[in-house]
């Protein structure tokens, strides 16, 4: 298996000993995070100090105000450098350790903010902040110049692309006060969007957006009277479900075509999804068209057992064999995988080629075992 560990550039510019320390683990590439969203990440290797404190999504390469149009990101003033990650790619070119750019795309709180029109909103009229709508076109033209910057004057191997789809209701906002509260089905169908861009599709359709809007309120209002938080199937028409699905995947299609547009022929292009087309979030589910376009799919195997197995199993069946299936697996959950060697041995025998594995700078000295135990399995499949 092919082994891909994800850092963030401080994790690299900032420690002398993490070079050494990837070459112990035998790591086949770093993944660098170009464009990131906001976060407080943990520094365990660091003598100096324990996070870094990321208030604001970010692009951690120089920003150019000639380059973008009505979006732009925002600089992060918590690393030294403006071109920390361009740094980072370069510390690892240099030791001979292939990078690949990790560029979170339609994930970006401080611009749905200040952009709420840009954001998703459910048949409520509630915004999503955290979340841009690739049916908005300034979105699909933010997410391309975000990939251009991202990985203009570098060398990358690979590029990996999270959150180039929809977000929806189910994340992690502040401190999130919604968990447990939403069945499945309600989390699903407060996941469409229903901006303004996303109805005059519904409408080119065919539907009444008023109608289709009052329909899933009152869909989503059975389903929490119900009182059953395993509800997996509602009650919406087929016909207008199929519209519904359709208005995203055409808009995740136009999104990840204006995002490759911008990446030069060279680097492998690795896409977290889902196979589920209803997913929402960093790994949205994928398009028919999507397998036509990448070299890769990760998919979210972060909870050890057999639902993320038979999710392998069943991605590497239905995919076409010239994409490559990824098994996306952490070694810093609050809950450690049992036996992580194994658990990497299984996903893959169900047909995995790749581990995508979080994360070389959050997993600190108690848990580095659990790393150099995962990517043993791996080179030995």
């Amino acid at each position: 298996m092919k082994v891909t560990g994800y850092a963030y550039p401080w994790d690299v510019v900032d420690d002398p000993g993490f070079v050494e320390r990837v070459r112990e683990l035998g790591v086949d590439e770093v993944a660098v995070a170009v464009s990131y969203h906001s976060a407080r990440a943990a520094t365990p290797w660091s003598p100096e100090r324990t996070s870094v404190v990321a208030r604001h999504a970010a692009l951690y390469r120089p920003v150019r105000d000639e380059a973008w149009g009505e979006l732009k990101p925002a600089e992060p003033d918590w690393v030294e450098s403006r071109d920390s990650a361009g740094d980072a790619v370069r510390a690892l070119n240099e030791a001979g350790i292939p990078a690949a750019a990790w560029v979170v795309l339609t994930h970006n709180s401080q611009l749905g903010t200040e952009f709420p029109d840009f954001t998703v909103r459910n048949c409520f009229g509630e915004r999503y902040p955290w979340a841009l709508c690739p049916g908005v076109p300034a979105v699909r033209e933010y997410a391309a110049n975000v990939t251009a910057e991202s990985l203009a004057g570098l060398d990358f191997a690979t590029v990996v692309l999270e959150a180039c789809g929809p977000l929806g209701a189910v994340h992690q906002h502040q401190h999130e006060k919604t968990d447990g509260v939403w069945s499945p089905a309600v989390a699903r169908l407060l996941s469409i969007c229903c901006c303004d861009d996303c109805l005059d599709a519904w409408a080119a359709a065919g539907q009444d957006p008023a109608k289709a809007l009052g329909k899933l309120r009152a869909e989503v209002r059975r389903l929490i009277d119900s009182g059953d938080l395993r509800a997996t199937e509602d009650k919406i028409l087929p016909t207008l479900r199929q519209v519904l699905l359709d208005t995203r995947q055409n808009a995740t299609d136009a999104l990840r075509r204006a995002v490759l547009e911008k990446i030069p022929s060279g680097p492998r292009i690795v896409l977290h999804g889902a196979m589920d087309p209803w997913v929402t979030g960093a790994l949205p589910g994928l398009t028919p068209s999507a397998p036509d376009d990448v070299d890769a799919v990760v998919l979210q195997n972060w909870a050890p057992g057999h639902p993320s197995v038979n999710a392998v199993a069943a991605a590497r069946a239905k995919l076409p064999e010239k994409v490559a299936v990824g098994s996306y697996i952490t070694a810093v959950a609050a809950s450690p995988v049992p036996d992580i060697e194994a658990y990497t041995t299984e996903l893959g025998k169900a047909g995995a080629t790749e581990l995508h594995l979080y994360h070389l700078g959050l997993a600190g000295p108690g848990r580095w075992a659990d790393l150099i135990a995962a990517v043993s399995a791996a080179q030995e499949l």
